[in-house]
């Protein structure tokens, strides 16, 4: 019985997630890009590997919408500057560098 009361004497503490919030859509920005998303997971059984390409574009519009809405809540809406969907983050960061590295070598290079 005793054992029982020592478990109880440490507290756990929460803390906040590693990369912060992940704040919802409300104004559906990104969309579009999300519904690519999960159309791809239906099609695929739910294999998030085979949409890899879709989910990071949905990441990078959360990133640019960021972007977007720091310039336009300055000129318009000071009162929405809190309105961001994601902060900037390298996509490498995100687990995308194989697909970076694709992209970079399907652009023809210049002689």
């Amino acid at each position: 019985m005793s054992t029982a009361m020592n478990f109880s004497s440490k507290s756990f503490t929460p803390r906040p997630p590693d990369k912060g919030a992940f704040p919802l859509d409300h104004f559906g920005e990104c969309s579009a890009f999300k519904e690519r998303f999960m159309e791809c997971l239906r099609q695929s059984g739910y294999e998030s590997a085979a949409c890899r390409q879709s989910a990071m574009a949905y990441l990078e519009c959360r990133m640019d919408r960021r972007r977007l809405c720091s310039l336009k809540c300055v000129l318009l809406f000071s009162s929405f500057l809190l309105r961001q969907l994601m902060a900037n983050e390298p996509l490498e960061k995100l687990g995308f560098k194989d697909l970076i590295n694709e992209k970079s070598e399907e652009k023809p290079k210049k002689s």
